[in-house]
């Protein structure tokens, strides 16, 4: 049974970040195993650095978007916010029932607590999230993306980063 949870887990590798292919035309983007990766990183440094509980931190980051190895990268554009919950609370629950009960109330108390956003940390990795996606515009600009077409993830991540913190390493992005 965990066998299967793994398997549908390292299909992330094979996931495309969305929002690449349809704003940048990029024919091979980061995967979202990729951006999990780069988030998990983030998300111990910024974790330690500002005393958050970086077990729970690292945990919500690395289910954040596990439901996307089954349904695929929505966009907004794509489809509904209501749905796209919908569609990856489904896919979310489909894949922790395989796992024992000692985790799965654990992993899907992570999962709620970072769709409701109320709690220090799921605000901490909402931002997290923002700030990988700001760096890995950055770099695909460096690469050849005009600054127009990067410029909608940097306003996103202008709007949605507040933490101090994430904010001046933001504008260290933007200025880079």
């Amino acid at each position: 049974m965990i066998l299967d949870f793994f398997k549908t887990a390292v299909n992330l590798k094979n996931i495309s970040r969305q929002g690449w292919i349809d704003k940048l035309s990029l024919k091979h983007p980061e995967s979202v195993a990729d951006h999990s990766y780069s988030m998990a990183i983030m998300g111990m440094i910024i974790s330690d650095l500002e005393n958050y509980n970086s077990e729970k931190i690292l945990k919500m980051i690395l289910l954040h978007d596990l439901a996307e190895s089954k349904i695929g990268d929505y966009t907004p554009n794509q489809i509904s916010k209501e749905n796209k919950i919908k569609i990856e609370n489904n896919a979310y629950d489909e894949m922790i029932s395989t796992l024992p009960e000692s985790i799965k109330s654990q992993y899907a108390q992570i999962w709620k607590e970072y769709q409701k956003q109320e709690s220090p940390e799921s605000k901490i990795v909402r931002q997290i999230d923002k700030l990988e996606m700001t760096l890995q515009a950055k770099m695909y600009q460096k690469e050849g993306s005009s600054k127009e077409a990067v410029d909608s993830f940097f306003k996103s991540a202008e709007d949605g980063i507040t933490h101090p913190k994430l904010k001046e390493i933001l504008n260290q992005i933007l200025q880079d």
